[in-house]
């Protein structure tokens, strides 16, 4: 069972990170308590294998560093895990099956010493080649990631997605919490102060310009309303959650698109002010939530998604067909990924079946063909 004022309090606290940076170890030690592990952590991946840890509890920095220098070229989950949608909750028997795991050279090298079994992880943003993401890490003593994990990691994932994203956008640890609107001008980053009936109690130089556009936003008695009719609907009832404290907001407030026409890829993230450091900062303004509004590439896929989700590729046959269009030869592919010759030709004869080619020569135009724009 879960402790609801345990829960209440860990949902506080990972907002109050959104705000202060330097938070974010405390709260990551807290969540893998909770979630049930030993050590978590926040970063970005790109499908180009190459990386970053933003922030980090319970793992020490030799392996951190080894891990982005040499091993993220041998994980088996990476590619894998690109694939995943954004808020989905994995481990790594969702990624390969897990006795092929532990014969990897990634598994027998780095997983092993650190004396770690799974890891259950969540995709909180991603780009056309790079996710970011939350991840918990299990220890041999714990075993693999259980249903009960599973649940306390979907009870925090919006809320962690959504301090993540703003914590993008604003950097306030040298700032006070009473001087938020202060802080708040200088921003690039359209951002307001709302109260729970929507009313603007605060507008930064940015957000004002795109009020005066009128395109996304307009102002109806000084009450924000998006234009598009749906994204109004469901920023009124956040906000209105957000009064009611940080867990009512749920994973509404995370990403709302706030126009439905093409090249207006506008979203809304919305940040509870009732709890926590953040209560200071909205009381000043008889605020309940901040809305942070932000522009959102929208990119084409990288192909190799494209191809797995065409021909139905398993994610062990996807992560053996990207190895391929880096590297020319089963050896070379088997080096490259850390695993046998033999696993490797059984996972292409499998792409060959799917896709119809006969050669590694037909796979490689098959991707490049799914990377042009348009067909010849």
């Amino acid at each position: 069972m879960v402790d609801p004022e345990l829960l209440s309090q860990l949902i506080g606290d990972i907002y109050d990170a959104a705000l202060d940076p330097s938070l974010w170890v405390g709260v990551l030690e807290q969540a893998t308590q909770f979630i049930g592990g030993t050590a978590a952590g926040i970063y970005w991946k790109d499908i180009t294998v190459q990386g970053e840890l933003h922030y980090v509890f319970n793992v020490e920095p030799s392996s951190v560093d080894a891990y982005f220098d040499k091993y993220i070229r041998l994980d088996p989950s990476l590619t894998a895990q690109f694939f995943f949608k954004v808020g989905e909750i994995y481990n790594t028997t969702n990624v390969l099956p897990y006795d092929e795991f532990v014969e990897t050279t990634f598994y027998k090298e780095w997983v092993k010493p650190n004396g770690w079994a799974d890891h259950l992880a969540a995709t909180l943003d991603k780009t056309a080649t790079c996710f970011a993401q939350f991840g918990v890490f299990r220890s041999e003593r714990q075993g693999l990631a259980d249903d009960n994990m599973r649940q306390r990691m979907h009870l925090l994932v919006p809320h962690v997605r959504r301090a993540v994203l703003i914590g993008n956008v604003i950097d306030l640890q040298k700032e006070k919490a009473g001087s938020l609107s202060d802080a708040l001008d200088g921003l690039h980053a359209s951002v307001f102060l709302l109260d729970k009936h929507c009313h603007i109690a605060f507008s930064n130089i940015a957000a004002q310009t795109l009020l005066d556009d009128a395109t996304i936003l307009r102002t109806v008695k000084n009450n924000l309303i998006a234009v598009d009719p749906h994204a109004a609907q469901v920023l009124r009832n956040v906000v209105a959650a957000a009064s009611d404290g940080d867990g009512a907001v749920g994973a509404d407030g995370v990403a709302i698109p706030l126009s439905s026409k093409p090249g207006q890829n506008w979203v809304a993230d919305i940040l509870p002010l009732t709890s926590g450091v953040r209560r200071q900062a909205g009381g000043l303004h008889s605020a309940v939530a901040a809305v942070f509004i932000r522009k959102v590439s929208m990119a084409a896929p990288y192909p190799t998604e494209v191809a797995a989700r065409q021909f139905q590729l398993t994610p062990s046959e996807v992560r053996v067909l990207d190895a391929m269009l880096k590297v020319s030869g089963v050896s070379e592919i088997a080096e490259a990924l850390g695993i046998g010759e033999s696993t490797v030709k059984t996972h292409l004869q499998n792409i060959f079946g799917k896709t119809g080619a006969r050669r590694q020569a037909d796979l490689i135009k098959l991707v490049a063909a799914l990377a042009r724009p348009f067909p010849e």
